[in-house]
This record gives structure tokens, C-alpha cells and sequence, in this order.
């Protein structure tokens, strides 16, 4: 199923856990996988850490001493480190589900994670059934 979102920020990590189970509950599915999509070369999925939003912080931050927003980069756009960071993270990632439930551990989230915002954008969820 399509999920839009409205990022607010260029570089921004917004936690999409409650709208992937709320679709595994909707879909009744007990023991199967979900899959998350992320369908931008600026933007991609990961799991991490959402009980301390310093985290975060911390990921983005990191990110940016690696990847700068201003670097030596060709590309004409100026949005290089978004692709490279969006690349880093990946378009993809697939959470186990069990009893009906995303099988994540108990400080886990699943993030959407913006880096050439603001933007509409949106993002995939399939479950598929075991």
C-alpha cells in the first residue's frame, strides 16, 4: 500500500513504525514478512534506535561529517550527499512478523530518512503472507 508523507526539513528521520503495523494488523496476516519501499534516490528506510531522539540526531550528524552537504561533488543538482546517504541506508528493508505483530526489538523503529527536503514523498508497504 502507498503511504505520502510530507517531509519538513533537508535531513530528517521521521518514524513510520505505527503506519507499517497498522497495516500488518490490517492486513490479518500472523506469521509473514513486511516489506518497506522507498521509491527516491534522496531518501531511504532504515531501522534504528526510537526511544532516544538524540539518536537520531546523532545518526544525521555523523552522516553529514562524512558525506558534507557542500563536498567536491559533480553532480549538477548540488544533492550528492542526499544520494549518497540515501544509498547508505537503502531503499528497502523487510521486518519479520509474528502473531501478527512486526518482530522488531524493544528500542527498534522503523525510519523513513529525508536528506534533500522538504518534500512530498512516499513509501511502500507490502506484507506478505508466510
Amino acid at each position: 500500500m502507498l503511504h505520502k508523507i510530507r517531509t519538513t526539513k533537508p535531513q530528517q528521520f521521521i518514524d513510520i513504525t505505527n503506519k507499517v503495523a497498522d497495516e500488518v494488523k490490517n492486513s490479518n496476516v500472523r506469521d509473514g514478512i513486511a516489506v518497506i519501499y522507498v521509491p527516491h534516490t534522496t531518501a531511504g528506510v532504515t531501522i534504528n534506535e526510537n526511544a532516544d531522539p538524540d539518536v537520531v540526531r546523532d545518526m544525521i550528524s555523523a552522516l553529514d561529517k562524512t558525506y558534507p552537504v557542500h563536498g567536491e561533488y559533480l553532480h549538477f543538482e548540488g544533492n550528492s550527499h542526499a544520494h549518497i546517504k540515501a544509498s547508505l541506508m537503502g531503499s528497502s528493508c523487510t521486518v519479520m512478523i509474528q502473531d501478527g505483530k512486526l518482530l522488531l526489538g524493544t528500542w527498534q523503529g522503523i525510519y523513513f530518512c529525508e536528506f534533500d527536503g522538504p518534500r512530498n514523498r512516499e513509501f511502500y508497504v507490502k506484507i506478505i503472507r508466510d
